[in-house]
């Protein structure tokens, strides 16, 4: 998988990825961009109504992209997390999510991969791939 290149002398941005259970489409999404943000963007996730652990079939779906989120530990959502990140990008969590005013939101309406198998999972993985790599573009320019 290629990084998107550096930004040298450039401000870190931080993105918080909000789903439900913080399990699966925001850990997908963080591991993406942490991974293709290669250390310039600050990554986090949270969930509104966290789960016990992440979702297996989200980790071996990643794998197969060679983005490892099997350490991952679903969290609860925090104001303080919203506070601090630039960009919030939401998936299913509703109004669960504080907003602050000069803060940067989305909504990306991506099925939820809970209790699916593989073959399922992968194009909410890839669809959330190119969603993270466009939002990295974006916050270059």
């Amino acid at each position: 998988m290629t990084a998107i290149a550096s930004r040298a002398g450039r401000e870190r941005p931080s993105i918080l990825f909000v789903c439900v259970h913080n399990a699966g489409r925001s850990q997908m999404a963080a591991g993406f961009a942490a991974t293709l943000g290669d250390g310039w963007v600050r990554v986090l996730s949270a969930g509104s109504e966290p789960a016990e652990q992440i979702n297996r079939v989200a980790v071996r779906a990643m794998a197969e992209v060679g983005i490892d989120i099997a350490d991952k530990q679903p969290r609860v959502l925090a104001v303080d997390d919203v506070r601090a990140s630039d960009v919030v990008i939401t998936m299913g969590c509703g109004d669960a999510c504080p907003i602050f005013p000069g803060k940067r939101y989305e909504d990306w309406g991506l099925p939820d991969p809970a209790g699916l198998p593989i073959d399922q999972v992968r194009p909410i993985r890839d669809e959330i791939r190119d969603r993270v790599t466009r939002l990295l573009a974006g916050l270059d320019g």
